[in-house]
């Protein structure tokens, strides 16, 4: 009985610092230099690669009311990398992403709902010209101030595509099947600094 009476004030406790979890309200400037927007795709069925854009920017806005937040992100498809350099030629060609004639892949946010913990971020991605609806899986992962005194957040996300509703079109096929699958898992791992205000002059 003593053990349930210790016990249950400690449960109690946890589930409300859970259910107050909030994330800091204000603008941030995603840091790509701690940040990464990647990618993995089955190749001939059987085994996966995995890849990721190295040149991006964006900002997220966090709203004391949370579903009023916003995220943009806006990223150089010349900047794929999967180490491969042949590969990464290949994908950046007409075949795929057609990076001279199609520079940018961007998401813009329209729809905010969820927890911190299980957040729904639906929005519009555009590829290669193309914009369809998708909707981020996300988790707010936690703020930080770093030691040069600057705030941070940092958020994880995911969300799967067809790459042919993009009109990346491209395929071979071999015994097994396509060379290259049709879904894509895109997932963010995103770390960001909040801007400071202006000094009032």
């Amino acid at each position: 009985m003593k053990l349930m009476t210790l016990i249950a004030p400690a449960l109690l406790m946890g589930s409300m610092a859970m259910a107050e979890t909030k994330v800091p309200e204000g603008t941030y400037k995603l840091d790509a230099a701690h940040s990464k927007v990647g990618f993995e795709v089955t190749h001939l069925v059987v085994a996966t690669v995995e890849g990721k854009f190295t040149d991006f920017e964006g900002t997220i806005k966090i709203d004391p009311k949370l579903d009023k937040s916003t995220l943009d992100v806006s990223i150089k498809a010349a900047s794929i990398n999967t180490d491969n350099k042949d590969r990464d030629e290949h994908l950046r060609s007409p075949d795929f992403f057609d990076a001279k004639k199609f520079e940018k892949l961007t998401f813009k946010s329209k729809k905010v709902t969820g927890t911190p913990e299980a957040l729904k971020i639906s929005g519009d991605l555009t590829i290669h010209g193309v914009t369809k609806p998708v909707t981020l899986d996300a988790k707010y992962t936690g703020s930080v101030k770093d030691p040069w005194g600057n705030e941070r957040v940092a958020f994880r996300a995911s969300t799967k595509i067809n790459r042919k509703d993009y009109g990346l079109n491209w395929s071979k096929a071999v015994e097994v099947g396509p060379v290259v699958g049709d879904e894509v898992t895109l997932d963010l791992r995103v770390e960001a600094i909040k801007e400071k205000a202006q000094a009032a002059k």
